[in-house]
């Protein structure tokens, strides 16, 4: 009898261990599938809501199936004379394309000085590109807007541009990740005669595909959100109007009324493009951050 009990007990532990351990996944996968439809309820809303016509909407605001579909404000908001969204969407376009290229650009130069050169000031350089995170983006509208102003780039594309070409968290980034890689491939490289410009476009910036993709994606989504910048910069020239600035009048600046279905359909047109190129980059996205975040531990 005793032996059996014993044979019971070591038979009964494993398995209640086992069955714990299952209700724990399952409770934390519970858990993380409510934080994520929480999180894409309010797109999925928008979605739906596009397709819905107004007294649908006032109907019933909180539904998720429009009743009837119809592309009625998506044809209001692309055709209407009071939004011109095919050149906002030029205008995002075109200034994030160049505000991305320049960032790539310039923050690889500076993190790669700031990780492999040796110079007077290094350290005072890179504790002010750091300390420039720290200060509010309100504060510098005043100064930047008389700054541009003087220079005669209001109203202009270079006005919206050029202040977003170079950003700290970039160079920081970039920073980074140079500073994993092991220093005995640029060593093997001066061996062989190669100066430090070839080794740091031909052998350097190959290996940092997955940081340059990461920074990428921030700088396109920092340049194609942007509002504020654009909105010192602009003042009422809308044709330099980029999409977060069309939806503004969209949401009823100027005294106009807000059009529920063709606000929404104005946001999912915003959104939509960078919920794509997130996706599409989704693993060179990760894999950067995550070796950015690792470096110099």
């Amino acid at each position: 009898m005793a032996v059996a009990a014993q044979t019971s007990a070591a038979t009964s532990g494993p398995s209640t261990r086992e069955t714990l351990l299952q209700i724990r996944k399952i409770v934390m996968y519970a858990v993380l599938i409510a934080f994520g439809a929480a999180m894409i309820f309010p797109f999925i809303f928008a979605v739906s809501s596009s397709f819905k016509t107004l007294p649908d909407i006032a109907d019933n605001p909180a539904g998720i199936i429009p009743q009837p579909i119809t592309t009625e404000a998506y044809n209001s908001v692309l055709t209407s004379q009071q939004s011109n969204f095919p050149r906002w969407t030029f205008n995002s376009a075109f200034v994030a394309v160049v505000v991305t290229i320049g960032r790539v650009f310039f923050s690889s130069l500076a993190g790669y000085a700031l990780a492999r050169l040796n110079f007077p000031g290094k350290q005072a350089a890179f504790f002010t590109f750091l300390g420039t995170m720290m200060i509010p983006l309100i504060v510098l509208l005043v100064p930047r807007y008389i700054i541009l102003t003087q220079l005669g780039m209001t109203g202009t594309y270079q006005g919206i541009i050029v202040p977003m070409l170079v950003d700290a968290f970039g160079i920081f980034m970039m920073k980074q990740f140079f500073e994993s890689i092991p220093r005995e491939i640029e060593e093997a490289a001066f061996v062989d005669g190669a100066g430090r410009f070839v080794i740091f476009f031909r052998v350097i910036l190959p290996m940092a595909t997955p940081a340059l993709a990461a920074l990428s994606i921030f700088a396109f989504q920092g340049a194609w959100n942007d509002f504020l910048n654009a909105l010192i910069v602009v003042i009422s020239n809308r044709d330099l109007y980029t999409l977060p600035l069309g939806l503004a009048i969209l949401r009823g600046a100027q005294g106009n009324t807000l059009i529920w279905n063709q606000f929404f359909a104005g946001s999912v047109i915003t959104t939509l493009p960078m919920a794509i190129i997130f996706f599409a980059f989704q693993r060179y996205f990760v894999e950067g951050v995550n070796y950015s975040g690792l470096a110099g531990q």
